[in-house]
């Protein structure tokens, strides 16, 4: 597996919320491949900015706010520049 920056990692954290739709912290953890630590950075920067919030039914469920598919969307976008033979 290839070194990720940060933006990679946020970008593979969104991507995976969106697709589950609504999903615990061992399950984005476990599918980002990210170490506790390094998690738990990122997941509290994202909680913080308003990204990802928990779900309104389930206390322990996380889904995407309308200002993380946003961000999403944006992210994808630069990344389809930054690497156009990956897509």
């Amino acid at each position: 597996m290839k070194r990720r920056n940060k933006w990679e990692i946020i970008l593979d954290i969104l991507k995976l919320i969106q697709e589950k739709k609504k999903v615990n912290k061992t399950r984005i953890m476990q599918g980002t491949y990210l170490d506790g630590r390094a998690f738990q950075r990122y997941f509290n920067y994202l909680l913080d900015e308003g990204l990802v919030a928990k779900s309104n039914n389930d206390f322990e469920f996380y889904e995407l706010t309308a200002e993380g598919r946003v961000v999403l969307d944006k992210l994808k976008e630069v990344n389809k520049m930054i690497y156009p033979s990956l897509q």
